[in-house]
Formats: C-alpha cells, sequence, structure tokens
C-alpha cells in the first residue's frame, strides 16, 4: 500500500475524488471518444497504441489514460517530466520489463508535461516504445510539433482535447454536487442554477478548476454556517480567477495570432476582444505594443500613415501611465488600426529589395551618387553628372537612375487601391510618364 492510498479519501481534493472510473462518467472528448471513433475502439478492443494526450489543462488527459489502463487490464505506472529525469525513466523501464517477465502483464507508462523533456530524455523511450515494453501515453499543453522529437512523435498518434464546454462543465459541477460518497452532497450546500452557471463560465473549459473552485466556495459558505451558496461568496471566490493564458505558450502564439489577423481582417470588435483576452491574461503590454506598432507598418503602411503614429503614441502613453490607464491607449489604437484601410504594399516591396540585396551582394553605388568632400574624390569623379532633383522640374530629375550600374531597374513598391496610397499610386504613375519620355527623347 503506498502512502497516497493510506491518505483517508475525504481528504483529498474534490477533484481527484470525482476523477471517473469508467468511461462512461468521462465527460467531454466526444471527438475522441464517440461511437465508431478510433481511439474509442481501441480501448473497447483492449488494444491500445502509444499516443500522446494535447489539449489545455483540466481537460482530462490523466484520467483518460489511467481509463485506458484500467479497461486493457495493464499495469500503470506514470513519472512527471517536471521532476523525473533519465534515471526514473530507466526504473520505470526495468519495472515493465519486471511484469513482462514475471507475470505476462503489459505496461501503460504515463508521462505528464512530456514537453519538459529534453531531446536525450525523450529519446531514453525510443527503443522500449518499439520493442512493446509498454505503451507510451505522454500528456502536454504544448503543440507537440514544436516540443517533441519527430522520432517519438512518429511512433505515437497524438490525440488532440478540446476544452470543455459550458455544458460538460456544468454536469460536472451537478455531479459533484449530488454525489453522496466522493462529492458534496453531504455537506448540506445548495447552489442555485444560475450561480451554477456563472460558477461553468469562470472555469474557463477547465474542469479541474471547476471542481476546485466549486469546494471553495461551498466551505466559504459552510464556516459561515449558511445552507446556500450566497451570490456574494461566488463572487469572492471569482475575484482573483483569470483566464487560460500561457505566456510563451500555445495559448500565447494562438491569441497574438488572433489579435494580428482580426487587425488585418479590418474587424475591430474583433481586435478589441482579443486584445482584452490576453491583458486579462497577464500578457505583458509593451510585447503588445511591439506587435501592435508592427501591425501598423506590415498591414496599414502608407495607405494611412498616420496608424504607425497613433500606435507609438499608445505606446508612450502606456508608458507614462501604467496599467490601467494606459490600456486605454492600447485599445484606442487597436480599433483605429482595425478601422484603418489596409497595404501591405511596404511590407511586401521591403522583402523583395532585401531579397535582390542578398542575391546582387555588394554592387558599388554609381559615380554620380557618391558624395565628393575631398579633391582626389572630385578627380576620381565622385558625383560627376549628379543631377540635384530640386534644380528639375517639378524637383524631378526624369530619367535617371539610381540602381547599381549593373543591375536593372527594380519597382518593389506597388501601391494598392485603397486609402492615401491612391494618391501614391497616381504621382509614381506620372514619375513613370516622365522617364519614359526622357527615355524617348
Amino acid at each position: 500500500m503506498s502512502l497516497f492510498d493510506q491518505i483517508d479519501p475525504a481528504s483529498r481534493p474534490l477533484a481527484d475524488r470525482m476523477r471517473p472510473q469508467r468511461l462512461e462518467d468521462y465527460i467531454g472528448q466526444q471527438h475522441l471518444l464517440g461511437e465508431g471513433k478510433p481511439l474509442k475502439q481501441a480501448i473497447a478492443t483492449g488494444h491500445p497504441h502509444s499516443m500522446i494526450l494535447w489539449g489545455p489543462p483540466g481537460t482530462g488527459k490523466t484520467t483518460l489514460a489511467k481509463l485506458i489502463a484500467g479497461y486493457c487490464d495493464a499495469e500503470f505506472l506514470t513519472i512527471s517530466a517536471v521532476l523525473a529525469g533519465v534515471k526514473e525513466v530507466r526504473e520505470a523501464v526495468a519495472r515493465a520489463q519486471q511484469l513482462q517477465r514475471e507475470q505476462g502483464r503489459r505496461t501503460m507508462l504515463f508521462v505528464d508535461e512530456v514537453h519538459r523533456f529534453n531531446k536525450s530524455q525523450q529519446d531514453a523511450f525510443l527503443p522500449f516504445v518499439e520493442d512493446g515494453t509498454f505503451t507510451f501515453i505522454g500528456a502536454t499543453t504544448e503543440n507537440p510539433s514544436f516540443e517533441l522529437n519527430n522520432a517519438l512523435l512518429s511512433r505515437a498518434r497524438v490525440y488532440v482535447l478540446k476544452s470543455l464546454g459550458a455544458e460538460d462543465l456544468r454536469l460536472i459541477i451537478d455531479r459533484a454536487l449530488t454525489e453522496p460518497v466522493k462529492g458534496l452532497a453531504g455537506r448540506e450546500i445548495e447552489l442555485a442554477p444560475a450561480l451554477r452557471d456563472q460558477l461553468a463560465q469562470a472555469a474557463d473549459g477547465d474542469g479541474r478548476r471547476v471542481l476546485n473552485l466549486l469546494e471553495i466556495v461551498v466551505e466559504l459558505a459552510a464556516s459561515k454556517g449558511q445552507s446556500e451558496v450566497s451570490e456574494a461568496d461566488l463572487m469572492e471566490v471569482l475575484s482573483g480567477t483569470l483566464r487560460r493564458f500561457d505566456k510563451g505558450g500555445e495559448a500565447f502564439y494562438d491569441q497574438i495570432s488572433a489579435l494580428h489577423k482580426s487587425v488585418r481582417g479590418s474587424a475591430p470588435d474583433a481586435a478589441l476582444y482579443w486584445l482584452c483576452r490576453m491583458l486579462d491574461g497577464g500578457c505583458d503590454p509593451v510585447y503588445l505594443m511591439r506587435r501592435i506598432v508592427r501591425m501598423a507598418a506590415e498591414d496599414i503602411g502608407n495607405a494611412d500613415p498616420r496608424a504607425l503614429r497613433i500606435a507609438l503614441d499608445a505606446w508612450e502613453t502606456f508608458e507614462k501611465l501604467g496599467t490601467p490607464e494606459g490600456e486605454l491607449a492600447i485599445a484606442q489604437a487597436i480599433l483605429y488600426l482595425a478601422a484603418a484601410p489596409k497595404s501591405n504594399a511596404v511590407y511586401v516591396a521591403y522583402k523583395a529589395a532585401m531579397q535582390d540585396v542578398k542575391t546582387h551582394g555588394s554592387a558599388e553605388v554609381p559615380l554620380h551618387l557618391r558624395n565628393a568632400p575631398t579633391k582626389l574624390m572630385k578627380q576620381l569623379d565622385y558625383g560627376k553628372a549628379y543631377r540635384y532633383a530640386h534644380d528639375e522640374p517639378d524637383a524631378y530629375a526624369a530619367g535617371e537612375n539610381y540602381f547599381p550600374e549593373n543591375m536593372p531597374a527594380r519597382s518593389y513598391y506597388q501601391p494598392v487601391n485603397r486609402g492615401l496610397e491612391i494618391k501614391i499610386a497616381e504621382k509614381l504613375a506620372k514619375l513613370r510618364e516622365l522617364d519614359e519620355q526622357a527615355g524617348s527623347s
């Protein structure tokens, strides 16, 4: 008997007590466990395969792994990549080999937070996954494409677990409040349906979080001698709750991508929503401002040059006011950028010019474009035949070449037919006409 088995079940956290013991009681992930789905069939036939369970916290990854082991009559060994190393992996391998040799029993090795293992630690699994010493199940909140070795991914199927919906979370709450042994029915504390719905929304798709919050609010009401949880009790418990936001993780990059694409797509309301999601989740506003300034240059550019200035002004305002007052300026900038005319002409032109720079190497500056501050430079014809634009008609030296001599002229910048770039395009078209006339004369 382990130390954990000796703990009074009633003293264990509600989320652990309510962990389902049967697949029928498992809530959510019907896209994986519905009838006819490959994972459901593998469990039903008792022939599981190595897999990666990828999903947000509280979506049932550990519970699902334990259920699979139970249904397939396999020894369930678990290690946490946060605490374990190669030594613990070797011990698990030795235990699996012993069970296979002495009892003919197969083993399921569950590795929580598997993305925390480095390359060498992940490589330690490969031979034993390959020879069937154990069936490997890894759980991760991070994108396996970025965090796991290709060799490990090729030997394990990836299953994506989704955040639990409000209906799923409400079902978890109802079950915990009515379960007489493992749940909270013995506390005889009522929670009104409207407050249950509110709690489900606040849990943000996380089953473990909803049970933790439920346990806290019921304990709070009980400590006051109440028979029912009040709205004030629930608000007190929820006041410090943050929505899911993993700084630097998958959720982080998904949300900044959604913000950028909403601005680019001229959807101010959606852009404001994603901005608030990131601020609410604890994202550094300075990081957001760096990205917002980039949006102004990349997706608006010269269609509305004011956008860049407004973004920079918002950054400066935030630096002067801080949180939360300065966040309003960031919101103003986001709404302006989303509503502004869009052009990526500057972005496209920059990339094309940079590619030419890399392709053509260190082409020399033509003599007529060089400066001639010394007598020797003048003798070497530096600056000779340079046409000073202000002395030309309309301040434009028609037909002049400003590229390196052996490089064909390029037309990187192609203004779009939106915003100020309409006027810019008209101006550039007129200048090209003057160049053509100068070339034919």
